[in-house]
Formats: C-alpha cells, structure tokens, sequence
C-alpha cells in the first residue's frame, strides 16, 4: 500500500527561506535579469554592422517587436517614439523574469510573488500614464477626459458613471495587470511543482504497482513545463501590451 505521508507543495513553498540576511532568492533574481538583460543589449549593440550577426540580429527582433508590434499600435504613431525604451525594458523584464521558471538549477518565475508586478505596475507603469495624460491635457483636462463620459444625464454620471471610472483607472486596472502576469505563474509553477513531487513520491515511496503511475506524473510535469515556457512568454507580452494601451489611453484626446 502507498505511503499516506505525502505533502502535496502549497503556498508556502513559493517562499524559498533567505540566502544570506534578509535576501531571498526572488530578489537576487530580480537583480540578475537586469544585469542579463542590461547585458545582452550593450553586448548586441556593441560593434553594430549592416548585415546583423546572431546577437545583433536577436536584439534588433526584441526591439523591434517591442517598438512597432507592441508601443506604435497601442499609443500610436504619432506619440509612441518616447516610450519605446520604456516598453521593451518592461517587456524584456518581464519575459525574463518569467523564463527563469524554466531555467534548471534556478527554475523560479519571479513574477509569481506578487510584489515584484505588483511594484513595475503601481510604481512604473501607473504613475507614467497619469503623468503623460496630465502632462498632455492639464490636470482638469485629464480628469474630465477620463471620468466624464459625454451626453449621458448628470445624476447616472456623477452616482454612476464617474465613481466607477475613478474606481476603475486607480484600482482595478492597475491591480489586474499585476495579478494577472502573478496568478498565471504561481499556478503555472504550482502544478509544475505538483507533478514533480507527485512523480518521485510514487516512485520511491509507493508500492510497486503504483511505481509506473510515476511516469505518466512526470510526463504531465514536461507537458505543463512547455506549456509554461509558452505562457511565460505570453504574459510578458500581454503585461507590455496593456502598459502600452493605459499611455495611449492616457494620451487620447477622447475617453
């Protein structure tokens, strides 16, 4: 009969104990993406030629995909020049971050904390759209552009319309694209994690006619891992993506 002592992971075990002091793994890898990231483009662009070669070339993608597929369709083309550094470094920080669930020997999606998209969004990406639109509108201007929706009757605009605009631009967009790059990569991790340790429980703690059941758990285990790497990918796109839509929200002569 099967050992009944397994502990299947929970939330708790997304919190790997600190290195050294109060310095968690999450935070070193914050820190290493940048350093990778920072390092990659000054590599890649260090001697530039006109036919690219193979780093050359693969920045030249990112930035690219970053600056007309990404930052010139949300913002347009008339306001989007500015913020093209700042979308792809949100971009590049994200993706990478995400990637490093997949990393062996690091295999940790630091965007699965929710502090860390939780800080690029309220503290980067908010603040720049309310400054840009303010900047663009004046502060008045701003406000009615994005609270006030025209010809709708004043009482469902003032006890309606404009509480749940002000409820909406402040906390909840700002809040779901955190939660949204978070929930995708703790669960992501999670069933990783689940399958993992599922797998070698039955196989070294198990009877034997539960052993070969290990195979189909790692084999589950690969599968998600893929899946992941997909996802990773994706949500780094979508978090660049909805950053982008909020500036050029904030930009826009109409609400």
């Amino acid at each position: 009969m099967a050992d009944d002592s397994f502990r299947p992971p929970g939330a708790v075990d997304m919190f790997p104990p600190p290195i050294f002091g109060a310095v968690t793994k999450p935070m070193v890898l914050v820190v290493l993406s940048v350093v990778i990231i920072s390092t990659f483009f000054l590599l890649a662009s260090r001697k530039p030629k006109l036919v690219p070669g193979r780093w050359q070339f693969a920045a030249e993608s990112v930035y690219d995909f970053g600056r007309n597929t990404i930052t010139r369709e949300q913002i347009g083309a008339k306001d989007f020049r500015p913020f093209v550094p700042f979308i792809v470094s949100i971009f590049c920080f994200v993706l990478v971050n995400n990637i490093f669930g997949i990393v062996p020997l690091v295999q940790f999606p630091t965007m699965a904390h929710i502090g860390f998209p939780a800080a690029v969004a309220l503290l980067l990406v908010f603040p720049l759209y309310h400054y840009v639109g303010i900047r663009r509108h004046g502060l008045v201007g701003y406000l009615r552009n994005q609270f006030v929706v025209p010809d709708v009757p004043k009482p469902v605009l003032w006890l309606l319309l404009i509480p749940t605009e002000v409820i909406l631009k402040f906390f909840f967009d700002p809040v779901n694209l955190a939660i949204r790059v978070f929930a995708a990569m703790f669960a992501g991790h999670m069933l990783v994690m689940v399958f993992t340790l599922s797998g070698e429980f039955l196989l070294l703690e198990a009877g034997p006619l539960l052993k070969p059941v290990s195979l189909v758990s790692f084999a589950l285990a690969i599968g998600i891992t893929l899946l992941e790497a997909l996802i990773q990918v994706l949500q780094a796109y979508i978090f660049a993506t909805l950053s982008a839509h909020y500036i050029g929200r904030a930009l826009a002569a109409h609400h």
